[in-house]
């Protein structure tokens, strides 16, 4: 178990040092309009997978199975009204083409954009002006609440947010905020790379439109 949570911490130490922090916000929001408008479900399954592998690439920490839960509720909710062909009928619930096709492209592009934005945000943003400082101070405490390992359970919601705000202001995490603040400009494969997923995920979306 140590093993894998070095590889991870190695993972997230090179994404650190060949990103910067604006250059991923940039690529993320560039890249976001591609998933949120893709005409096809598989298509948007596939970009899914696609930013679920980066955010492993990059070492973020991620609960697959609380992933696949989260995705499977969405569908099961959109089941409830069926429409479209039925493909079967569980007695009385019926299973139709149309509301599977919905939930899977909401459940997908819901998670999807979680993943992308766990990888475009991080928390040593810099935005210009009163807004972006309030902005960026939003993402530095969305970074941290991603990466503290902490579960926030319906048992103990209160208590649990009211730990993890404690555990945020007393400075605990000052470390790895000095650490992602090493990182002063993106390397030249880091551009390559922010490219490459641009691409990517613009020709999925070009992809989704000739097979709509």
């Amino acid at each position: 178990m140590k093993r894998f949570e070095n590889f991870r911490l190695k993972r997230c130490e090179a994404f650190n040092v060949i990103f910067s922090a604006r250059a991923l916000c940039l690529a993320g929001f560039f890249v976001m309009p591609s998933m949120l408008f893709n005409s096809s479900a598989a298509l948007r399954v596939v970009q899914f997978l696609f930013f679920w592998f980066l955010c492993w690439l990059s070492g973020k920490k991620n609960n697959p199975v609380m992933t696949i839960m989260v995705i499977a509720g969405i569908v099961a909710v959109n089941l409830i009204i069926p429409y479209g062909r039925v493909l079967f009928s569980i007695g009385a619930f019926k299973i139709s083409t149309g509301a599977l096709k919905s939930g899977i492209e909401r459940a997908v592009t819901l998670e999807g954009l979680i993943m992308l934005s766990r990888i475009a945000v991080r928390q040593d943003l810099k935005l210009p002006g009163s807004f972006g400082e309030l902005l960026g101070e939003s993402f530095r405490f969305f970074a941290l609440i991603t990466e503290s390992g902490k579960r926030v359970t319906r048992k103990n919601f209160i208590g649990d947010i009211d730990s993890l705000m404690l555990d945020l202001s007393s400075g605990e995490h000052e470390d790895y905020e000095k650490a992602y603040l090493k990182t002063a400009k993106t390397k030249p494969a880091g551009f390559i790379i922010l490219m490459a997923a641009l691409v990517l995920s613009w020709f999925l979306f070009y992809m989704g439109k000739s097979v709509s």
